[in-house]
């Protein structure tokens, strides 16, 4: 038996869905060991924080969060405190961190996460602090038994890693180049998943899903992932994060329209309304580029959900620059937008950037574009009047519930279920309040 056998976790994660799921693959390699998770942090004998850097606000939330552990820890020096993740694989992180957190027991990056459980055990017989950053990744944690957080939606990674260097992000510097898993793997997690544990949507992960496959052997592309995924037998739908419109061609669009396996949904960072910004980002499309993409979605998917991510306050943006964003916001209508203000990072391109925007600017033209979001967020919910959506069925609050691919909540008041968490086309017959109701069809 190990010295960690009976004794007690708890992960906190900041950051995307790769974290996330990250987090749960962690949480399976401490269980593992024969620990339990509990929910008091300050409680727990191992607290282990994994990172993100994407932005200055992800940084100062895990530092400050860390650092209030710290007189925890001196008053029980038994606790063991891990720090992982981005922050420490960016560019001098492991010393900036190791400075600034000395009371921190282990330090590692996003290429050894998946040796955690042998880190512990050897500072478990050492009792000696543990930095350890490599530029390579060792081995997968694709096989080890995750503890999910969700009993509905399973993540799955299906490509790691990013090539495309946009200007302002840190990714490729922490994450590494892409590297894809093979289809056979994916295939027989997706197909446990659905067949062994009842999940009903599985949502594949990516910095970039449409690059998956490019760098097998035997080249297999996303849309032909996804057309391979659909035969797994089963009541099951596929969703998918998140795709870069320059990689995004007609045969995932045909797939999708074509599959009913494969949700109609689609998250599609457009990042800003301005091609010369988008220049400078090195995002490797125009905004008629992508226009034209969202042209070819709406016509073979009249009811497809969409999403994006905008940046406000890029180096250089001009107002100008600023209401052709607006302006996109305005002809698209997305469903749900994620913007955030730029944030400097250290070792990226756009960080020496000439004519960088104040904060006080950045968030003037925040709070300006998600009023406006807001308000066709408003307006969008009348499009869903007297139209049929695939949805999953569920109980909340004692009331039938249809959720659409886009996440939307249809209310079936009259309907008498006996069971629940499988799929059914829902009718929508009145929109009361800014909510939806209808009837099973």
């Amino acid at each position: 038996m190990n010295s960690y056998q009976g004794k007690t976790f708890n992960v906190v994660t900041y950051g995307c869905q790769m974290n996330v799921h990250e987090s749960e693959k962690i949480r399976g390699v401490l269980s593992s060991l024969g620990m339990q998770e509990i929910e008091d942090i300050e409680s727990a004998d191992v607290v282990v924080f994994n990172t993100c850097c994407i932005r200055e606000g992800a940084e100062d939330r895990a530092y400050n969060n860390v650092m209030a552990l710290r007189p925890i820890k001196e008053k029980n020096p038994s606790k063991i405190i891990i720090l992982c993740g981005c922050m420490p694989q960016q560019p001098k992180g492991k010393y900036k961190l190791k400075e600034r957190l000395p009371f921190v027991d282990i330090i590692i990056g996003t290429h050894n996460v998946n040796q955690l459980d042998q880190y512990l055990l050897k500072y478990a017989m050492t009792k000696e602090h543990i930095y350890d950053i490599i530029e390579k990744p060792i081995g997968s944690l694709d096989n080890n038994n995750c503890v999910r957080d969700d009993k509905i939606n399973a993540y799955v990674n299906i490509i790691y890693g990013c090539n495309k260097f946009c200007t302002y992000c840190i990714v490729p510097y922490v994450r590494g180049r892409e590297k894809s898993r093979t289809p056979q793997d994916i295939y027989r997690e997706v197909k446990d998943l659905v067949q062994n544990q009842g999940y009903k949507y599985i949502t594949l992960l990516g910095q970039n899903v449409n690059s998956y496959g490019k760098d097998l052997k035997e080249k297999m592309s996303f849309s032909e992932l996804l057309t391979y995924l659909c035969q797994i037998e089963g009541d099951f739908k596929i969703k998918f994060m998140t795709s870069h419109p320059m990689d995004l061609g007609d045969d995932l669009i045909k797939v999708m329209k074509q599959e009913s396996k494969v949700a109609k949904a689609l998250h599609l960072p457009v990042q800003s309304g301005s091609s010369h910004i988008l220049e400078k980002m090195n995002r490797h499309y125009d905004i008629k580029h992508y226009m034209s993409i969202i042209k070819k979605l709406k016509r073979a998917i009249p009811n497809i959900s969409l999403s994006t991510d905008i940046i406000v306050g890029f180096p250089g943006e001009s107002e100008k620059d600023f209401n052709l964003t607006l302006k996109l916001l305005k002809k698209v209508k997305y469903d749900q937008v994620f913007a955030f203000m730029y944030s400097k990072r250290t070792g990226t391109p756009a960080a020496t950037f000439d004519n960088q925007i104040d904060e006080k600017e950045k968030n003037i033209r925040l709070n300006k574009l998600l009023r406006l979001q807001k308000l066709i967020q408003k307006d969008q919910i009348k499009k869903y009047f007297n139209k049929t959506y695939d949805c999953l069925i569920r109980h909340i609050n004692g009331i039938a519930v249809g959720i659409t691919d886009g996440g939307k909540d249809i209310y079936i008041p009259n309907y008498k279920y006996v069971n629940q968490n499988y799929f059914a086309k829902v009718k929508v017959e009145d929109i009361r309040n800014h909510k939806l109701s209808g009837v099973i069809k």
